[in-house]
C-alpha cells in the first residue's frame, strides 16, 4: 500500500487507518485522497527571475553554536519570501542539497538511473521529460502488474478494401503506409476504464453522463411530442389498434426514461492492433469511441508506438481524458501492455526525486540530472494496491536495465520481519548486484513497532522516516505559524521493530508539492507521508552516486548507508527519538565528505544476529525487551558479527586480508555492559552482552552498542546493537485501573505510557478528559501490544476536540503483555495558539476469562459447555453470540502448471517462473455477496515465501465480475454458476505440484433476517427442552460460573446448506459501560469478542424418497415396452450430431422410431428438439422449414380439445391418479407450447431470410426468377399470427419462455417500442446467465427505432457481459 498522508485530515479519521485497517476492510484502500494544491505556471514563470540569482536557502548561516552544519537552526527564526516559499515546495536545504550542488554543481544526478516502484509514472507530467544535462528522463515504463495486458494473440488478415476485423468486432480501416512484410496483424481490445483511476474515471463518467444526457433529452422531448400529437389527433381511443398503437409511444417514453435511471457507464472499448513491421513490433489503437467526432481517433490516423524503451514515445488516448500511455509488447506479438498509472502517487514520488524544471530551478527536484525507469508495482484491477507479481517483475527489470538505485514508497504490516519471497529477492539484488535499495518506513505512527514492511523491517533496505521542517510547515501546509524546530510528522512509523532492530534508518523531508500526471488537469499537487521522504532520501543518495561515479569512488550500498547513518544529524535530544527519526536527518554534502575520506575502505555490511543465552529462540537483530518479565532481571545475550562482502569480491585481496580491531562501546554501561575490543575477521565473531534493566524507572530507554574502528575512528559507528527497553508500570489496584493526570500538550508533542495489562484482562474502557485550549485540538490515541507470530495488536483513534470535553472508547488487550498507549497531538493542531492543552486519562481494564475463547459446534444437537470467570473485579455476565457468515468449501475441479515467458518472469538468477493455475466452481443458488478466501495465502505480500496470488471470477459467458489478491473483496453476485479461477507462481516445481488440490472457502455474508442469535442455556438438555434459558449473571472475582451454549435451530439454518460447509461469527461475555443502544445485542461491535463456528451436518434424509406407487395397473410386458420405447428415445436425444456421420445416423434413427410410434408426443418433441439443437447450417431456409413440419407433427400428435378440457376442471389434490394425469396433461401441454413456440421463431426467420432477399442487394435475382418470388410470397401470408394466437391459448407469451416471439409479433407490427418493453422485461426476469440473443436482438430494435446513443451504450455493454475470452492475469 502506498506510504503517501493526506494534507487535510478532515477527510477521514486517519490514512493510515486505512493502512492498519486492510485486512479486515480492504475497500478503504480506495478512498485515498491527496488535496489539489495548483501551482500556476504564471505565477512561477514570474519569480523564475530570482531563481538563479537569489542565494540558496540556509547558506547564509550555516553553523550555529554547536556546531551544527546543517542548517536547520537558520529555520527555526525565519520569515518566508518568494524565494524561499518556492523552494519549501520540494524542500531540499534541510537534508544539505543546496550546499552540495553549490561546490558540485554537476553531480546533480548525473549518469544515475532510478528505479520507481510505484504506482506508475506518467511521461508527459510536468518536469520529467529531460534531465539537466538534455538527456531523456525516463528511459523505460513498464506496467510489472500485468493490470494493463491485452490478449492479442488473435491473428487476422486484410481484406481487399484494406480492413481488417477488430477484436471488439468494429471493422477497422489499416493504414497503407503501414510496413507489414507478414500480413499478419494481432488484434485485441481493452475496456479504457480498466486503464484509468478511479478519479479519473468518475470524471469522464461525468462528462460523458452529462452528453447522453442530452441526446437521451432530445429522444424524449420528440417522444413526448409524438404523443402530445397523437392525442390531438385521436380524441378518444377505442379501435385496439389504436390504443397499441398509443401504448407502444407510452412504452417508447417509458424506455427512456427508464435508461437514464438506470445508466450506467462501462466506458468504451479501444481496439489495439500489434504487428511486425520487419524491425520491431508496433501498435496502433482506435479510439473513436472516446471521442464525440467520428473522424477523430480512427485506427488508420494513429501513430505507431513501439516498446517505449526503444523510441520513449508516448500516446494520449483522447482530450477528454487527457491520460498519457505508453505499450509494450510480448510474447511475440501475443501480449500487449498499455501501461497507464493506477494513481498520482508515483508520478509525484519520482517528481521528488528527480524533476527538472529549467525555467523554475527551485522546484526542482533533489536529483534532476538523474534518470529513471517507471516500474508500476500498483495493479489498477485492485485500486493500486501492490502485488507480488508486480514486485518480482520490478526487480526483474531494475536488474536488467543495469539501474543504481531503487525507490519503493508501498509497504504495510508484516507478520515476520525481514522474511519473505519478496525479501530473499532484494537480498540478492542488493548484494550481488549492488543496487541501492530506499524505502518508505510506513504511515503508522506515533506508538512504537509501527514500522512496515519492507521498508522499515528489511535489513537490505534503507527505510525512510518524514520529517517536516519549518519552512514546509510555512510553505507547503500553510501554516498560520510553523514549529520552531523541525520534528517527524506524528504518523511516521516508529522503530523498532519486532526482533529489535531500529526500523528506520533516516530521515528526510516527508511532504512536496510535485508534478503530478497531466490527466488530474494540474501540474502540482501536495502529498506528504512516508512515500515523499522516501524519494527525497533516494534523490540525495542519486546525488552522492553521481560524484562517486564521476569521481571513481566504488559504489556499494554497503557504504552508502554507513556514510548516510554516521552523517546524520540527530532529530530530538534524547537517545529514544532514534526509534522515530532513525539516526537523524540526512546530510548530503557531509555524507559525501565521509564516503570521499574512506573511498578506500572495503565495502563491507556487518550482519548481526543475536541470541539470548539459554534459550532456543529464533536469532533477532536487536534486543527488544518489552515484557515485564524482561525488565525484572539481567539478561545475558550472544551477538554474532559477519562481516558480508559483495559477490564479486576477490578472496585473496578482500576476504583472507580483511582484519579490523573493533572498539566496543555501550552509550550506557550501567544498563548494557559488552567487551572493551573485538578483532573482527572475514568468517566473523561473537561477543556477549549483558542488558541490566532492574534499576531502570517505567517507561521507554534506548541503548546501543556500537563498533569503532580503532584506527579509524572517524569512521564513526561500524554496525549498532539496538537495545530497546519498555519497562511497564504494574497495575496493583482493585479494581484494576491506572490514570495519567494534568499531561500538558503542545503541537507534536507525544507521551507514551507502557502498562503491564493484567492477567485475566480482554478489554479497557477509556476516559479521556480534555482542557485549558482555546482552538480546536486533534489528537492521536494509539495503543499497541506485540504478541508471538502476530502482525501488532493495534488500536488507533483520532479525537477532535473543539472545546474542553470528555471522550470515552474501548479497546482490546491481552492480559499479560505490554501496552504501550501512545497519547500525541497532531504536529499542526493548535499551531498559533500558545496556550498548553491539559490532558487527564483514566484507563479500566475489564476481563471474563472463558474456557474456551474459540468455540467450535460440531453439527449435533449437544451444547457446548462454557466456564467463565471474572479474575480482576466483579463483571456482568451477559453472553451473546451469532451466526452471520457462512463459508462453503471447494476443491480445484481442474490444475495446470505452465511455465511463464522469458519477457518478463525470467529471474536474475536464470530462474525461470512457473504458475500455477487452478479452477473451482461455484453455484448460487440466490444472489448474494460473496468473498473468496485461501487461508493458507491470504493477509500475506511480504511475509510470505510464495510469490503471488490472484484470482478472478467469472460467469458462464467469460464476465468478470470480481478479481483480487491478497485482500479478498467482497462482491455482490447474481444466482447462477462461476469458475473461480486462482493464480500462484513460484519457481519450485514441487511446490506447487503440492498445492493443486489447495482448499478454497468462499465466505457469504447473511441477510440481517437470517443472522442466527444463538440461546445459552442453564442445563444441558435446555436446546431441546426449550427451558433454562440463561441471560445474565454477576461473576465473583475468584468463583467461576458455568453455562451453555446450543447450537442453532436446524429450521434456522441458511437453506440449501451443504454438508461440511461452516457457519461463523462471534461470541462476547462482558457488558460494556459505554455501548450505545443496540451494540450489546452484536458480539463484533465489543471489543473483547471470539471466533464462533458451526459445522453443518448432513441434511436430514427425505422419509418419501424411493417410494413408489402401489396403484400402477400396467402390466409387465407394457411397462416393458415402455422402457424400451423411452431408451430408443434416450439414444435419439443422446446423438450430438456435430459430424456429417452423427447427422447421418440421427436421421436414420429418427425416421425408424417415428414409423414405430408415429403419434407419440414425446418421441415427436425430441426429433424436434433435435433440428432446433442444430448448429453451422447452411441451408437456413431449408433448415427453418424441418423445424416447422417437426413442429406441426408434434402439434397435430396432441387433441387440443382434450386437452382445454382437462385444464378447464380442477383435479382432486388427495387422489393419486388424478395427480399423475395431472402431471402428463402439464407436460403434453408443455411440449404444445414448445412446438407453437419453435414454429412461430423458424416463420420469423423465414420472413427475415426473405426480407434479405428482397434487399437491393438481391435485385438482379429477384428479375431472373418473377414467378418464384411470387410464388413464395403467397404462401401463409398470415401463419405467424395464427400460430402466436394459437401459443397464446396455452402460455402467457409475456414470460421470459416465450417473450421472445411476442417481441417478434410486436415488431412485424411495427411497434418497436412495445417490443423493447417486453424484451427489457424478458431480460431483467430472466434468472439465468445474460443470453447473447436477446441483447442482439435488443441492440437490433434499438438501431430500427434510431435511438443511436442507447445502441452505442447497449454495444459497450455487450463487450462487457460478453467478452470473446477471459482476461489475462
Amino acid at each position: 500500500m502506498m506510504d503517501n498522508q493526506f494534507t487535510f485530515m478532515r477527510t477521514l479519521p486517519s490514512p493510515f487507518l486505512i493502512h492498519l485497517h486492510r485486512t479486515t476492510n480492504p475497500k478503504f484502500i480506495k478512498t485515498c485522497n491527496w488535496s489539489f494544491i495548483s501551482v500556476s505556471k504564471p505565477m512561477l514563470n514570474l519569480c523564475s527571475s530570482s531563481f538563479t540569482s537569489s542565494q540558496p536557502a540556509g547558506d547564509d548561516n550555516t553553523k550555529d553554536g554547536n556546531n551544527n552544519t546543517n542548517g536547520t537552526a537558520s529555520l527555526r527564526n525565519f520569515k518566508l519570501n518568494q524565494s524561499t516559499f518556492l523552494a519549501s515546495l520540494m524542500p531540499k536545504t534541510e537534508i544539505g542539497v543546496d550546499r552540495f550542488l553549490h561546490s558540485y554543481p554537476h553531480y546533480d544526478g548525473r549518469g544515475v538511473l532510478i528505479a520507481i516502484f510505484d504506482s506508475g509514472v506518467d511521461p508527459a507530467a510536468a518536469g520529467l521529460q529531460v534531465t539537466s544535462d538534455g538527456k531523456p528522463k525516463i528511459l523505460d515504463i513498464l506496467d510489472c502488474t500485468g493490470s494493463g495486458d491485452i490478449d492479442t494473440s488473435k491473428v487476422v488478415k486484410a481484406d481487399a478494401d484494406g480492413c481488417i476485423s477488430g477484436a471488439s468486432g468494429a471493422s477497422l480501416a489499416i493504414n497503407t503506409s503501414w510496413k507489414n512484410p507478414s500480413g499478419d496483424w494481432h488484434v485485441g481490445y481493452k475496456l479504457v476504464y480498466e486503464l484509468f483511476t478511479e478519479t479519473l474515471t468518475s470524471r469522464l463518467k461525468k462528462e460523458r453522463k452529462n452528453k447522453w444526457d442530452e441526446k437521451n433529452q432530445e429522444e424524449i422531448a420528440k417522444t413526448v411530442q409524438q404523443l402530445s400529437d397523437f392525442d390531438q389527433q385521436h380524441q378518444k381511443v377505442e379501435d385496439a389498434k389504436l390504443k397499441k398503437a398509443r401504448e407502444d409511444l407510452q412504452n417508447k417514453l417509458d424506455l427512456l426514461r427508464k435508461h437514464s435511471e438506470s445508466y450506467d457507464d462501462k466506458g468504451p472499448a479501444i481496439d489495439a492492433v500489434v504487428w511486425y513491421d520487419g524491425e520491431v513490433w508496433r501498435v496502433a489503437l482506435d479510439t473513436q469511441s472516446l471521442e464525440d467526432d467520428s473522424d477523430c481517433g480512427r485506427l488508420a490516423n494513429f501513430v505507431p508506438l513501439t516498446n517505449y524503451r526503444s523510441e520513449r514515445k508516448y500516446g494520449v488516448f483522447s482530450k477528454l481524458d487527457a491520460c498519457a500511455f505508453v505499450v509494450n509488447v510480448y510474447d511475440d506479438g501475443n501480449i500487449l501492455s498499455i501501461v497507464t498509472d493506477s494513481s498520482p502517487h508515483g508520478t509525484h514520488v519520482a517528481g521528488i526525486a528527480t524533476a527538472f524544471h529549467p525555467e523554475e530551478p527551485l522546484l526542482n527536484g533533489v536529483a534532476p540530472g538523474a534518470q529513471l525507469i517507471s516500474c508500476k508495482i500498483g495493479d489498477s484491477r485492485l485500486g493500486s494496491m501492490e502485488t507480488g507479481t508486480g514486485l518480482t517483475r520490478a526487480l526483474i527489470a531494475a536488474v536488467e536495465h543495469k539501474c543504481d538505485l531503487i525507490n519503493m514508497s508501498y509497504g504495510e504490516p508484516t507478520l515476520l520481519p525481514d522474511y519473505g519471497r519478496f525479501v530473499d529477492l532484494v537480498n540478492d539484488v542488493v548484494n550481488k548486484h549492488r543496487l541501492i535499495f530506499v524505502s518508505s518506513a510506513g504511515n503508522s505512527g506515533p506508538a512504537l513497532s509501527t514500522v512496515g514492511a519492507p521498508g522499515g523491517t528489511s535489513s537490505s533496505i534503507i527505510g525512510v522516516g518524514a520529517y517536516v521542517s519549518p519552512a514546509m510547515a510555512a510553505g507547503a501546509h500553510c501554516v498560520v505559524e510553523p514549529p520552531s524546530e523541525g520534528l517527524e510528522y506524528t504518523w511516521s512509523s516508529r522503530g523498532p521493530t519486532t526482533d529489535g532492530d531500529l526500523g528506520v534508518c533516516v530521515s528526510a523531508p516527508g511532504g512536496a508539492i510535485a508534478p503530478v500526471p497531466t490527466w488530474t488537469l494540474q501540474r502540482r499537487m501536495l502529498m506528504n507521508g512516508t512515500s515523499m521522504s522516501s524519494p527525497s532520501a533516494c534523490g540525495g543518495i542519486a546525488l552522492l552516486i553521481s560524484a562517486m561515479k564521476e569521481e571513481g569512488i566504488p559504489v556499494s550500498p554497503y557504504s552508502v548507508r554507513k556514510a548516510l547513518e554516521n552523517t546524520s544529524v540527530p532529530i530530538g535530544d534524547s537517545p529514544e527519538d532514534k526509534l522515530s527519526a532513525g539516526q537523524g536527518l540526512m546530510q548530503v554534502d557531509k555524507c559525501y565528505e565521509y564516503i570521499q575520506q574512506s573511498r578506500n575502505i572495503p565495502c563491507v555490511w556487518y550482519q548481526i544476529n543475536i541470541y539470548q543465552s539459554g534459550k532456543s529462540n529464533p536469532s533477532s537483530r536487536g534486543i527488544y525487551l518489552r515484557e515485564a518479565n524482561a525488565c525484572q532481571q539481567s539478561t545475558e545475550w550472544t551477538v554474532q558479527v559477519d562481516p558480508k562482502f559483495h559477490e564479486d569480491a576477490n578472496k585473496l585481496e578482500d576476504l583472507v586480508v580483511f582484519e579490523e580491531c573493533i572498539e566496543l562501546h555501550s552509550s550506557d554501561s550501567t544498563v548494557v555492559k559488552a567487551p572493551e575490543y573485538l578483532l573482527l575477521t572475514h568468517n566473523g565473531r561473537t561477543f556477549n552482552i549483558l542488558v541490566d534493566p532492574t534499576n531502570l524507572c517505567d517507561g521507554l530507554h534506548y541503548y546501543e552498542v556500537y563498533g569503532i574502528d580503532c584506527k579509524a575512528p572517524w569512521r564513526g559507528p561500524l554496525f549498532r546493537i539496538p537495545i530497546t527497553i519498555t519497562k511497564p508500570v504494574a497495575v496493583i489496584n482493585r479494581p484494576p485501573q491506572v490514570s495519567f493526570s494534568e499531561m500538558l500538550f503542545e503541537p507534536g508533542h507525544i507521551e507514551r505510557k507502557y502498562i503491564e495489562v493484567p492477567h485475566g484482562a480482554s478489554w479497557v474502557e477509556a476516559t479521556m478528559n480534555i482542557s485549558s485550549f482555546d482552538t480546536p485540538r486533534r489528537f492521536f490515541v494509539d495503543t499497541v501490544q506485540i504478541c508471538p507470530l502476530q502482525r501488532p495488536l493495534k488500536w488507533r483513534s483520532v479525537i477532535t476536540f473543539s472545546s474542553p470535553a470528555a471522550k470515552n472508547f474501548t479497546f482490546k488487550v491481552v492480559g499479560g503483555q505490554t501496552l504501550e498507549l501512545v497519547i500525541a497531538q497532531f504536529w499542526s493542531s493548535g499551531i498559533g495558539s500558545h496556550e498548553t492543552t491539559n490532558v487527564d486519562l483514566k484507563i479500566v481494564f475489564h476481563g471474563i476469562k472463558a474456557s474456551q475463547e474459540v468455540i467450535v459446534l460440531d453439527g449435533s444437537e449437544a451444547p457446548v459447555r462454557v466456564d467463565a470467570e471474572a479474575l480482576l473485579a466483579s463483571e456482568k455476565l451477559t453472553p451473546v453470540a451469532n451466526l452471520n457468515k457462512i463459508r462453503v468449501p471447494y476443491r480445484p475441479v481442474d490444475s495446470k502448471i505452465s511455465a511463464l515467458s522469458n519477457d518478463r518472469d525470467k529471474l536474475p538468477s536464470g530462474k525461470q517462473m512457473l504458475a500455477l493455475t487452478l479452477t473451482y466452481k461455484v453455484k448460487l443458488d440466490d444472489g448474494a455477496e460473496i468473498k473468496p478466501q485461501i487461508p493458507f495465502l491470504n493477509g500475506r505480500i511480504y511475509d510470505t515465501k510464495f510469490e503471488s496470488q490472484f484470482y478472478m471470477i467469472s460467469n458462464s459467458n467469460k464476465r468478470v465480475y470480481s478479481s483480487g489478491d491478497a485482500y479478498p473483496n467482497s462482491t455482490k453476485l447474481p444466482k447462477g454458476e462461476y469458475s473461480l479461477q486462482l493464480y500462484v507462481r513460484h519457481e519450485d516445481l514441487q511446490i506447487l505440484e503440492k498445492m493443486k488440490h489447495l482448499v478454497l472457502f468462499i465466505e457469504r455474508n447473511l441477510e440481517d433476517k437470517d443472522i442466527i442469535r444463538l440461546s445459552f442455556f442453564s442445563k444441558p438438555d435446555g436446546p431441546l427442552m426449550g427451558n433454562g434459558s440463561f441471560k445474565s449473571s454477576t461473576l465473583i472475582p475468584g468463583i467461576k460460573e458455568g453455562f451453555y451454549l446450543g447450537p442453532p435451530p436446524k429450521d434456522k439454518l441458511p437453506k440449501n446448506s451443504l454438508q461440511g460447509s461452516v457457519l461463523v461469527g462471534s461470541i462476547s461475555y462482558g457488558k460494556l459501560s459505554f455501548a450505545g443502544q443496540g451494540e450489546h445485542k452484536n458480539p463484533e461491535k465489543h471489543p473483547a469478542s471470539y471466533r464462533i463456528s458451526y459445522i453443518v451436518p448432513p441434511n436430514k434424509i427425505d422419509e418419501d424418497k424411493g417410494k413408489t406407487s402401489l396403484s400402477s395397473k400396467k402390466t409387465v410386458s407394457e411397462r416393458l415396452e415402455e422402457e424400451v420405447r423411452d431408451a430408443k428415445i434416450k439414444v435419439l436425444g443422446g446423438i450430438k450430431q456435430e459430424s456429417d456421420e452423427d447427422l447421418l445416423e440421427w436421421n436414420k434413427l429418427s425416421v425408424l422410431l417415428k414409423s414405430e410410434y408415429p403419434k407419440y408426443t414425446p418421441l415427436l418433441a425430441k426429433i424436434l428438439e433435435g433440428f432446433v439443437s442444430r448448429s453451422n447450417i447452411k441451408d437456413k431456409s431449408h433448415h427453418h422449414e424441418e423445424i416447422i413440419n417437426a413442429a406441426n407433427k408434434v402439434i397435430d400428435s396432441i387433441d387440443r380439445e382434450e386437452l382445454a378440457k382437462f385444464f378447464a376442471l380442477k383435479s382432486d389434490l388427495d387422489d393419486e391418479e388424478a395427480q399423475k394425469t395431472k402431471k402428463k396433461m402439464e407436460s403434453t401441454r408443455d411440449q404444445l407450447a414448445e412446438a407453437l413456440y419453435q414454429k412461430g421463431l423458424a416463420l420469423a426467420e423465414i420472413e427475415s431470410l426473405k426480407e434479405v432477399d428482397n434487399s437491393p442487394a438481391a435485385a438482379a435475382t429477384e428479375d431472373a426468377n418473377p414467378d418464384e418470388q411470387s410464388k413464395d410470397d403467397c404462401i401463409h401470408p398470415d401463419l405467424f399470427d395464427e400460430n402466436f394466437k394459437e401459443l397464446k391459448k396455452w402460455v402467457d407469451v409475456k414470460c421470459t419462455k416465450y417473450g421472445i416471439l411476442l417481441v417478434t409479433h410486436e415488431k412485424r407490427s411495427q411497434r418497436i417500442g412495445t417490443a423493447l418493453k417486453v424484451l427489457t422485461d424478458i431480460i431483467q426476469d430472466d434468472t439465468e446467465p445474460a443470453k447473447k440473443k436477446l441483447y442482439k436482438l435488443k441492440l437490433s430494435l434499438l438501431e430500427e427505432v434510431g435511438w443511436t446513443h442507447l445502441a452505442t451504450y447497449e454495444r459497450q455493454w455487450m463487450l462487457v457481459r460478453f467478452p470473446p475470452s477471459l482476461p489475462l492475469f
